[in-house]
This record gives C-alpha cells, sequence and structure tokens, in this order.
C-alpha cells in the first residue's frame, strides 16, 4: 500500500445529478413528464432521479442523450461521483467509531516527521492511518501487525510500544518497498559487508545512501527511519520476499560504534538465519541463541577475536592505543572503544571522543 497522494483533493459534499437534471428541465422549460414520455420512462422513474432516490443506469444515460443532447458519460460520471460521495460519507461516519483506537498509534509523532499530513477530524485520522498501515480496520491491522510483532518479540521483557514499534516497522516497509534491488546472492552480500567495512575508518556524510546502495545490488535493502517515542528499537531485518531481505536502522545511539555493530548484527542474521524468522533489536531484550550468534557474526567481522585477543593480552586501555589498534585493523576506533564498554574493559564515560556522531542529516 502506497502513501497517500499528496495534494489530491477529495470533496466533501457531491449534489445528486438529479439535481443537475432538474437544472436543465427548467433550462428547456421541460416538465419531467415530458422527459418520461420522450424516454419512455415511468414519471415515477424520472422523479425518483430528480430526488436522488433512484440511479441514473448507463440505459437512461443513452436516453438522455438522446433527448437532452448532454452526453451519457457525462451523466453516468455524475451518479459515480455522487455514489461515490455517499459511500465516502457512510465510510467517515464509520471510522468515527474507531477514534479510540487512535490511542494505540503514536499519531502526533508520525505528523512531526512527516510520515502523514495533519488533520484535525478523528475520522480523517483514522482513515490516513489505516491507509499508512494498509490495512481496512482496526481489526485487520491488529490481526496483522500485532501477529507480526509476536515473531519479532523474542523477549517477555520487550517494553516497546507496540503502536510506535508497528508505525517504524512499517514505514521501514514503504521505503523498501520504493528501492529497487538484485535477488540476494549471499558472495555478493559479503563483498558488500567489506565494502561497508572499510566505510567506518572514514565514516562520509552521505554513509547511507552508499551503504542502500552497495547493499541493493546483492538483495538486501537497507533503510534508515528514526525511531519514534516509545520504539526503542536500533534494527530490525526480515526478508520481504524470498529474493529480498530488508534491514532497518534507527541510528538510536546516534554514534558509528553503535550504528556498525547494529548494521553487522542485521547482516549475521540475514546470512546465518532462515528467511521466514524476523528480528528486532530493542532495549531490554533478552539474548537468544540466533541474536548471540549474530552479536558474534557482528563482533568477528569488525574486530577479529584473534587480533581482540592479542590487544587484551597487553591491558593497554588508554585512548591512543586504542586508536592505534583500530588503526591496524582499518576500523573506526569508536567500534573497539564501544567493544571495550561493553565488556566492562573501558569506563563508559572514557575514550567517548573517539566515537563518531551520526544523524540522518
Amino acid at each position: 500500500m502506497n502513501e497517500p497522494t499528496k495534494n489530491e483533493y477529495v470533496p466533501d459534499f457531491v449534489s445528486a445529478p438529479g439535481e443537475t437534471l432538474e437544472e436543465v428541465l427548467e433550462m428547456r422549460g421541460m416538465s419531467q413528464t415530458d422527459l418520461a414520455e420522450r424516454t419512455g420512462r415511468h414519471k415515477k422513474t424520472i422523479n425518483e432521479i430528480v430526488k436522488g432516490k433512484a440511479s441514473i443506469t448507463p440505459e437512461t444515460a443513452l436516453q438522455f442523450e438522446l433527448v437532452l443532447g448532454i452526453p451519457a458519460a457525462f451523466w453516468t460520471n455524475r451518479e459515480q461521483q455522487y455514489r461515490d460521495a455517499l459511500a465516502r460519507s457512510d465510510e467517515m461516519m464509520s471510522l468515527e467509531r474507531y477514534s479510540p483506537w487512535l490511542k494505540q498509534i503514536p499519531y502526533r509523532a508520525m505528523v512531526n516527521l512527516g510520515w502523514l499530513a495533519e488533520e484535525t477530524q478523528k475520522a480523517k485520522q483514522v482513515q490516513q492511518v489505516l491507509a499508512f498501515f494498509g490495512v481496512a480496520s482496526p481489526e485487520r491491522w491488529d490481526l496483522l501487525w500485532t501477529r507480526q510483532q509476536a515473531a519479532f518479540r523474542s523477549s517477555p521483557t520487550l517494553k516497546s510500544d507496540p503502536g510506535a514499534i508497528a508505525a517504524w516497522l512499517r514505514k521501514g516497509e514503504i521505503e523498501a518497498q520504493e528501492m529497487q534491488s538484485e535477488e540476494f546472492d549471499a558472495v555478493r552480500f559479503k563483498d558488500a559487508l567489506r565494502h561497508v567495512r572499510g566505510l567506518t575508518r572514514n565514516l562520509p556524510s552521505n554513509f547511507a545512501s552508499l551503504v542502500a546502495r552497495k547493499c541493493s545490488a546483492a538483495g538486501v535493502r537497507v533503510v534508515f527511519v528514526p525511531e519514534l517515542p516509545g520504539t526503542r528499537a536500533w534494527g530490525a531485518t526480515r526478508w520481504l520476499n524470498a529474493t529480498t531481505a530488508l534491514v532497518q536502522l534507527s541510528l538510536r545511539y546516534k554514534t558509528d560504534d553503535h550504528l556498525w555493530f547494529t548494521f553487522f548484527h542485521e547482516a549475521g542474521h540475514i546470512l546465518l538465519h532462515g528467511r521466514k524468522d524476523y528480528f528486532i533489536e530493542a532495549d531490554d531484550q533478552d539474548k537468544n541463541a540466533k541474536e548471540s550468534e549474530a552479536d558474534s557474526f557482528a563482533r568477528e567481522w569488525l574486530i577479529p577475536r584473534r587480533e581482540y585477543t592479542v590487544f587484551k593480552r597487553l591491558g593497554a586501555y588508554s585512548c591512543g592505543a586504542i586508536n592505534r589498534f583500530a588503526y591496524q585493523l582499518d576500523i573506526a576506533p569508536g567500534i573497539v572503544v564501544g567493544c571495550l564498554q561493553h565488556e566492562g574493559l573501558v569506563p563508559h564515560n572514557r575514550c567517548n571522543e573517539l566515537k563518531k556522531p551520526v544523524n540522518f542529516a
């Protein structure tokens, strides 16, 4: 489901085509009885059309064309517009009763990020949100997105807001659908990982587009989607279809060590685990076997265990020593700092100047 077309005008009210017919009859000095006689329609039918109680059928439209000289397409289009307007009005009345459901959705945050347009009417807000998620009702939303999140939620302690997670995941899905990519190829993807690893040392300002372009050539679509309040997620991985994987990153912690570890962690899920698996990395999440495997994959790609073991044996964790070690590995020193801090070998308030900030700008 694509996002709603911007600047698309949908009128709130369309008059019944019978009103137009009545005006035409007055201009022609023709009565409803005259029209009935000329078309062969019952007078009651003409009267019900004028009052909007009966529809103008294609056959009747053709008769109006012969009698009134106004194309049949005009009458059928007017009828269709009117019936569409009635259906839309009924829909808005129906959507109004769903307004309590909006409490589950971070509507304001989505508007602030430009994912949704500003709307004041609750019914239109509901309509917007349903269109964003590509579902016809809150019931369908609950069935689809709650079920999808159940696949993601590997931990009962995950405290992320379900509505925020659903919106974040859906935005990533929408952006990924707009991208082009080749079919997945593990060899090409590993080559892409080697290329991306080389970007870490001198982080370019356009790193996001570079990563996305290189990975798309290997069948992996990478999207960067800012987190919503309550998301608490920094990465997610899933397969869009049998030949295309999706990696979604939020830049939650806004430093290069988190960025690259998360990216390679998600890459590990793609290369190590099944195509029916869903993975999301978030705060307060327990580690299962597959998450631990993805962690090991990321560490080995970024800081090979053999070299890291030798470095730790030296026991020199000054910022200068860390920088020299990172230079030998040809990676960003912030990655080494983050790893050492995670293991408790370096305090969390030391050497943070070696980490590079990352953002969506």
